[in-house]
């Protein structure tokens, strides 16, 4: 089930959407504007084939398209020819004399040169490796999983057939339904195996194409030979058990006549000269022909799973390589020496990309592309930097042990020693390189001229313990030989006074920076007690560089200080549980950017109402704006001033809010007559500090009540409330917050979050300490001990004494003597868990502790220690086996070494832009807000082809963009679309954020809503199952999130296990939502329904009680959706009187079916899954209905008038349309559970708009396999007519899905894009719509 019919090969890879990745189409438009069309290739013994090009490629960019093509490869070394022609490639294809649509480019063979065949031989390896499914894990990234999960459902000899196969699919996987498996069912205690989450079944092992290939021990050649050409001498095993010896030369590659006894460079006799090297071997080897052919001929992946992604993610389980590890022959052909001989210079690498021109669309999608592909290099380079440096393979460059500094791959790598002890130990100094990295971030991502002030290419590498600051070579200082330069420094603390024109340039960058980032220019004492005036924190330094460009170096505490944890001289810090200020182990508590723009918004807010009140008693505000015509008007000016002083803007006369980065820096003097703007400056950070505790943290546990914000792991938590600005520090007092809430059992699953992020954090630090002094040789068996510790009370190495011992023995070590008696072996579950305790009581101020051991955590808040140690594994880059783990035996350790496959480097870096994308995708969202869905949906492909181009898609927010657009289109009416799409963004979602990631969990989800829509039912199943094992595995089935899964389930199984899973997600709605919530009413009216179907009308009649129970209390008798549940419940009532009435009668036979209108129809059933997963949302406005009502009876007084309107009609929608457009409002509010209601608050053009009778063309409309109901507007006459058997309504047929679902005369719909509310006012085509977050 690969999609392949819409897939297919090459450049015929896509869906509906195909130009996200080949650019072949973004918008209607878009394949006339960049000069899309498709050229013949043929040549260099190439089939000819076509392809697509773009008038903007140089030649350049078509060749390496050309290259990866399965036609073309492994093919190196060729150009591009046009009548005889040889193209340029630096060539733009369309400045090409002659070139045109449907033009024949030859393929031309160029002479190859000693670097360009070995980058040949690479080529020809890398299309002979095998791509398997396991070469990810065995490199510690993510796989892709969904590829092995939808092959189970096809039959595998017809796997890529025709499309009869795909037809009848349908058809034999409905027959072919998989019963939930027993571990996912509700209420089990068991936990999903976790060779589930993996794929185990490994596919059919591509054949060998030769023995060995290796370079010839004749190699290098000798000095007559290399005049006259030859380059190197391949030695060759093919399968057929002969041996050869091929030489390289500018030509190509020929056999020559050399033995392993007899050099003889001689070419053999009637050998060929090949320009590939395969064409070559399959000359002189049969068996490698055909193996070659069926390589050429395997199915082809999509480029979401074959293309590698910017940056490495971590899986944390792996397989063992004991048996699948494969010999590469790269090292054998000397490929990994030669090829990166030249270390690159990231610094001018990535000033380079900087430097390209924007003035564009297409140059800045090149830069952009450039910007990422550099730093996703640098990235790579110093993950490999990191493992080299700290395997013993790289000489430190300084002489100094206390401070090494490494160089290894163009990356200078240190480890920074404790000089500076007022920063408060190691802890301050990792705090240090953190800041440092988030104020590069916050530097680089600076736009327009501020792109003149650089900074260093910067990444953090965690490994073994050990945490290495990696950056890019400095450019060098100008030295005082350059023009009007005495000094390479030209800005900082220690910077002498100088003046020049490079000083003055700087200095305006300095000050545009900081105006940009909130930064209050100010002065501090400089050495000799001179005033130093100051943009940045003191500890910044500007220079120019050798390279002429300005750089910015040491800007780890740009951020203003958090007031919070700085206890002033004469203050004692706070010892109360909850209380602030409070001492923190390190002194560097900054501060995050999300936190300034969040507080000056509020400030903003703040800034208004005082203007407005001091207005009013200066005589009231319509008065005060009557004379605002008057610049003069003192009233005004006194009102803005008296405003500007109450918020604490640094400007008396306009809004202005600043912040000094060095307010509470230790050991920062400043002068005195700056007294006054420095207790401003502490007063605001003080507000900023208590704005957190008041109001950023209650917003976020209200976000996690209304479901807009449901963290499912450490990452997703810390996301979160990084979002919010909120730093972790304040776990300790979240955790407070909550447990003094009302509101503490609803969210539960945020408090065990807290203390298993608290317990992973607290562990890492004692682990990094505890990992650096083991020996090389001990490193798996060390880390399996510190696991065992963590996981299992009272553990320790005596008590697992005799494993530890034939471990030894079986590893050759002699017995246990020497590794018993190292000091990793000493540590005990139990001392670890004490100085863990500890240290969460220093650092959070828990009141309450983390208990004597990790099972009471387990007991007291549900943590589970698989989650744990996944935690655990991600922060730290352990890597385990894939196997079942029993972590609750205390007789046997549960992790062993063997368990351990590797130790891979966390690296923490710097992200780039998208700029143009991102833009796209904020046009897109703002247009959802009006209502235009075609029109978000057109910008929504747009902001895809556009990350497509920059990132090929594989990025989170390509990857979030994606997902809108599916929902886009599956709310559109076009699933077919949605689905695949959506398979494209689960593979982007496992391959960059982790198979098992809280987002994918999610798109697994979504994407079995599409699947089923398409009558895909068993798969759709695999993925709800497979979201379900993910769940239960990442947290756990305590989680709001599982009645989303339980709930689809139910919808989508049948019988008893449908019943199940429904009176689970209303148990867990209950449980996190309340009992009068309106998705609890959901899942109610949902139950009544599988119950109604199971014939058990009286429970299905107490069920909707209780939905209507709550819809009486959150809207009211009169309201449509209460009118709604009152007839649904009408109807369950006359059937069960009926069912009694038969039994009492002497059982009377009724039809073993319920009445079809108590039985959900597919598309009902498609209407509520949508619902369940927030596709689609519902509001209703009490107003809104009375609007309508009172619209519907005028209407019908005045259609006879307008009968001879009709053939202006079109023009009436227009000015409807416009109406509705300028004048409309519709506002919301966001209730308990993140639903919504609306009001109308414009009756004319509510008028205008129920006055039109055609509403099939509306931007927005959901189409009709969306079935709204009618149930409060069909008059009495109607209903009577529509009276069905056993005297149920065929209105009432569609009731079941109007339970939370729009009513068809107001003409409301609602849908959800992405966690985006959509509340669409049908009958106009510039619909209003209001969007409220979600997720």
């Amino acid at each position: 089930m690969r999609d392949t019919a819409k897939k297919g090969n090459g450049e015929k890879r896509t869906m509906d959407v195909s130009c996200l990745a080949n650019g072949k189409k973004a918008t209607g438009g878009k394949k006339d504007d960049d000069g899309s069309f498709p050229v013949k290739i043929q040549g260099a013994g190439v089939e000819p084939f076509e392809l697509q090009v773009h008038g903007f490629w140089p030649v350049q960019d078509a060749i390496v398209t050309l290259l990866g093509r399965e036609e073309v490869a492994p093919r190196t070394s060729v150009a591009l020819a046009l009548s005889g022609v040889t193209l340029d490639p630096m060539t733009e294809l369309k400045d090409v004399k002659g070139f045109k649509a449907g033009v024949t480019l030859r393929l031309v063979e160029e002479p190859y040169s000693p670097r360009s065949a070995q980058a040949h031989l690479a080529r020809v390896q890398e299309m002979l490796k095998a791509v398997r499914p396991q070469d990810a894990l065995m490199e510690g990234r993510s796989p892709a999983v969904l590829n092995t999960l939808t092959q189970t459902t096809e039959v595998p000899p017809t796997l890529h057939s025709s499309k009869n196969k795909r037809a009848n699919s349908k058809t034999e996987q409905s027959a072919e339904v998989p019963p939930p498996p027993a571990y996912i069912l509700p209420g089990v205690s068991e936990l999903p195996p976790l060779t589930t989450l993996l794929p185990t079944v490994t596919h059919s092992e591509a054949p060998s194409y030769m023995l060995d290939l290796s370079l010839s021990c004749w190699n290098p050649p000798p000095g007559f030979r290399k005049l006259q050409g030859d380059f190197m001498y391949i030695s060759v095993h093919t399968l057929e058990d002969k041996q050869y010896d091929i030489t390289s030369c500018p030509r190509g590659f020929y056999m020559n006549r050399s033995t392993p006894e007899v050099f003889d460079p001689r070419p053999a006799q009637s050998t060929p000269v090949c320009h590939c090297l395969t064409d070559l071997l399959s000359h002189i080897s049969p068996q490698f022909k055909h193996n070659l052919s069926t390589l050429r001929h395997r199915p082809s992946l999509p480029s979401e799973e074959t293309l590698s992604t910017p940056y490495r993610t971590l899986s944390w389980l792996g397989i063992s390589s004991l048996h699948s590890h494969k010999p590469s022959f790269s090292g054998r052909l000397g490929l990994d020496q030669d090829l990166n001989a030249q270390a690159p210079d990231w610094n001018k690498e990535l000033q380079t990309a900087r430097d390209l021109p924007q003035r564009s669309l297409e140059e800045r999608l090149q830069r952009d592309r450039a910007l990422l592909q550099v730093n996703s290099a640098f990235v790579w380079a110093v993950a490999q930097a990191a493992e080299k440096v700290m395997d013993g393979f790289v000489d430190p460059v300084s002489g100094s042990h206390e401070d090494p500094a490494f160089l290894c791959g163009g990356v200078f790598m240190s480890i920074p020693a404790h000089r500076d002890h007022w920063l408060g130990g190691e802890r301050s100094h990792r705090a240090a390189q953190r800041h440092e990295l988030r104020c590069v971030q916050a530097y680089s991502d600076l736009d327009g001229d501020l792109q003149n002030l650089h900074t260093i290419p910067t990444a953090l590498a965690d490994y073994r313990g050990v945490r290495l600051s990696a950056q890019g070579l400095a450019p060098g200082i100008q030295g005082p030989e350059q023009a009007e330069v005495p000094n390479g420094l030209l800005y900082g603390y220690s910077a002498g006074p100088l003046e020049n024109p490079s000083r003055r340039k700087l200095l305006q960058l300095l000050a545009q920076s900081a105006k940009a980032l909130s930064l209050q220019r100010h002065a501090v004492l400089g050495p000799t007690g001179h005033q130093l005036p100051l943009f940045t924190s003191v500890d910044a330094q500007g220079i120019l560089g050798a390279d002429g460009r300005f750089y910015l170096l040491d800007v780890y505490r740009t951020m203003p200080a958090d007031a919070n944890f700085h206890v002033e001289d004469g203050e004692g810090g706070a010892e109360t549980e909850g209380s602030f200020p409070r001492q923190y182990p390190h002194v560097l508590c900054r501060l995050r950017p999300e936190l300034v723009k969040a507080f000056i918004q509020h400030k903003h807010a703040q800034f208004s109402q005082r203007v407005k009140a001091h207005m009013e008693e200066n005589g009231g505000l319509e008065e005060c704006m009557e004379s605002g015509e008057n610049k003069t008007d003192s009233r005004n000016i006194d009102a803005v001033r008296k405003a500007c002083k109450d918020v604490g803007s640094v400007s008396d006369i306009i809004f202005e809010m600043r912040f000094n980065p060095d307010v509470y820096s230790p050991g920062v003097e400043f002068p005195s007559s700056d007294s006054e703007a420095l207790e401003l400056q502490k007063r605001l950070l003080k507000e900023a500090a208590s704005f957190i505790i008041n109001h950023q943290i209650p917003e976020f546990m209200n976000d996690c009540i209304h479901g807009t914000d449901i963290p499912m792991d450490g990452a997703s938590l810390r996301q979160a409330l990084h979002q919010k600005g909120i730093n972790l520090r304040y776990l300790g007092h979240l955790i407070l917050s909550i447990n003094q809430s009302d509101l503490k059992h609803q969210l539960r699953h945020i408090t065990r979050l807290a203390f298993a992020e608290i317990v992973v954090r607290c562990a890492q630090r004692f682990f990094s300490g505890y990992i650096q002094g083991v020996e090389t040789s001990n490193l798996s068996a060390a880390a399996s001990h510190f696991l065992c510790c963590l996981l299992v009370p009272h553990f320790s190495s005596a008590s697992n004494g005799e494993e530890s011992k034939k471990r030894s023995r079986r590893r050759g070590r002699g017995g246990g003597g020497a590794s018993d008696s190292t000091t990793w072996t000493a540590l005990s579950g139990n001392e670890l868990w004490s100085l863990i305790s500890q240290d969460a009581q220093e650092t959070y101020r828990l009141k309450e502790g983390l208990g004597s051991n990790v099972d009471h955590l387990v007991e007291q808040y549900g943590l589970q220690k698989i989650s744990l140690l996944r935690e655990m594994c991600l922060k730290t880059g352990i890597q385990l086996r894939l196997r079942e783990y029993i972590l609750d035996s205390r007789n046997k350790a549960p992790v062993s070494p063997e368990d351990v496959l590797n130790i891979l480097p966390v690296v923490k870096h710097t992200t780039t832009t998208t700029t143009d994308a991102s833009r796209m995708f904020s046009a897109a969202q703002n247009s959802l807000q009006k209502g235009l869905l075609e029109k978000a949906y057109e910008q929504l492909k747009e902001a895809a082809y556009l990350y497509g181009r920059v990132c090929d898609d594989l990025h989170p927010e390509a990857c979030r963009c994606l997902s809108e657009l599916a929902k886009v289109a599956y709310v559109q009416g076009h699933p077919a679309e949605a689905r695949s799409v959506q398979l494209r963004v689960v593979v982007i979602s496992e391959r960059v954020l982790g198979f098992d990631h809280p987002n994918t969990i999610q798109q697994y989800v979504l994407l079995a809503v599409y699947l089923l829509a398409g009558g895909e039912t068993a798969l759709a199943q695999r993925c709800l199952y497979r979201a379900k094992v993910l769940l239960l595995t990442v947290h756990g089935a305590d989680h709001p999130y599982t009645a989303v899964i339980d709930a689809s389930l139910g919808l989508v199984l049948q019988g008893e296990q449908s019943l199940q899973y429904l009176q689970s997600a209303l148990k867990l709605n209950s449980s996190f939502r309340g009992d009068t919530d309106l998705t609890t009413a959901l899942m109610h009216h949902l139950l009544a329904q599988r119950l109604c179907v199971a014939g058990d009308f009286r429970g299905g009649m107490n069920h909707e009680k209780e939905a209507h129970r709550i819809f009486q209390i959150k809207y009211g008798e009169d309201h449509p959706q209460t009118k709604c549940s009152s007839d649904f419940l009408r109807n369950i009532t006359q059937q069960a009187v009926r069912v009694e009435r038969s039994i009492r009668q002497g059982g009377v036979e009724l039809s073993d079916t319920p009445p079809e209108g108590l039985v959900p129809s597919q598309d009902i059933t498609l209407e509520q899954l949508a619902l369940v997963n927030g596709i689609l949302k519902t509001s209703y406005s009490t107003r809104m209905m009375e609007f309508k009502e009172k619209l519907k009876e005028r209407k019908a007084a005045e259609e006879a008038e307008k009968a001879t309107l009709e053939n202006s009609e079109s023009t009436n929608e227009n000015k409807a349309s416009e109406l509705q457009t300028n004048n409309g409002e519709v506002t919301e509010k966001t209730t308990a559970n993140g639903e919504q209601t609306q009001e109308a608050t414009d009756t004319n053009a509510e008028t205008e708009a129920s006055e039109k009778p055609d509403h099939s063309k509306m931007n927005g409309q959901i189409e009709s396999h969306l079935h709204n109901g009618d149930c409060a507007t069909k008059n009495k006459s109607e209903e009577e007519e529509s009276k069905g058997t056993n005297g149920v309504s065929t209105d009432s047929q569609s009731k079941p899905s109007n339970i939370m679902m729009s009513v068809k005369v107001a003409q409301s719909e609602s849908a959800v894009v992405n966690g985006k509310e959509c509340v669409v006012v049908k009958g106009d085509s510039g619909d209003s719509e209001k969007q409220v977050e979600t997720e």
